[in-house]
């Protein structure tokens, strides 16, 4: 881990950039633009998105303004929830495709295992929905295909019904909130997880303790957060409007947490909460 563009390897060989941009949040048109292009201009070659996060076609616009090759972009977006069936799935990345402005997405995940509109029958929706994540693998529209949100018993549904497994989880992870049923039933499987949330929505800058250790390091408490990400195999997704802070989020190449320091630092208390349960969530 030298540099933002070293990667980690999907099992089908498609290569990641280890540090990527996170674009959850940033709804207005204006400020994702700008974000996203800031991003890049600061040497992020990873964006993340999502239908539902509002904000696919100024991403899109970003990433062609930038003038960087699209082969050089990792782009990944994700289906929402209202749309698990067969026929709304394939309808549904065709229209992130045209607000991307884009004729592939290198990653495309479910965003969450067990939508509410869905939840009565959750086995079949899930089969038909992956089916769909399947022929737009198959397609070349999707360069990998993985889900979001997925704990160890959506996995398990999820793997009976397979022909092409998930290639990565995404799931929120942060200092003191590891998941580490989850973490390891996705890495048992092959898949890379990926941390969206990195620095806990920023209640995680409270904490005593990664101050002392930013401290020691000459470096924010986010980027502790982010490095620990990294070294612990994970594919971190901070996100930040500020161009500052955007630009300081990705300068974590030039230190190493020792291993003290990083046990310290998976142990800390859960500053942030509980993520949202999947079989709960009212959406």
């Amino acid at each position: 881990m030298k540099k933002s563009t070293d990667t980690y390897k999907l099992h089908n060989g498609i290569e990641v950039p280890i540090i990527g941009f996170g674009t959850w949040q940033i709804k207005d048109p204006k400020i994702a633009y700008e974000s996203v292009l800031n991003a890049l201009q600061a040497g992020y070659r990873h964006i993340d998105t999502a239908a539902i996060y509002g904000n696919e076609e100024a991403v899109g616009k970003a990433i062609n303004d930038s003038k960087i090759p699209r082969s050089e972009i990792f782009l990944t977006t994700k289906l929402w929830n209202d749309s698990h069936t067969y026929k709304k799935a394939i309808k549904a990345v065709d229209i992130s495709l045209k607000k991307l402005k884009t004729d592939y997405i290198d990653l495309y995940l479910i965003h969450w295992p067990n939508p509410l509109m869905y939840r009565d029958d959750f086995e079949n929706s899930i089969a038909e929905t992956w089916r769909a994540m399947e022929d737009t693998y198959k397609s070349g529209k999707a360069k990998a295909i993985g889900i979001s949100n997925f704990r160890p018993h959506h996995i398990e549904t999820l793997l009976d019904v397979v022909n092409i497994a998930p290639m990565v989880n995404q799931i929120r992870l942060y200092p003191g909130y590891e998941m580490e049923e989850t973490a390891l039933k996705s890495k048992m499987h092959g898949m890379l997880l990926q941390a969206y949330s990195p620095l806990g929505s920023g209640k995680i800058f409270e904490s005593q303790e990664l101050q002392e250790i930013a401290k020691k390091y000459n470096k924010s408490v986010a980027q502790v957060c982010i490095r620990y990400s990294l070294q612990q195999g994970y594919n971190p997704l901070p996100k930040s409007q500020t161009k500052e802070r955007i630009i300081e989020n990705i300068d974590v190449f030039d230190f190493n947490l020792s291993n003290e320091d990083m046990e310290h630092i998976k142990n800390i208390p859960n500053y942030c909460g509980e993520g949202t349960d999947p079989d709960t969530a009212q959406y």
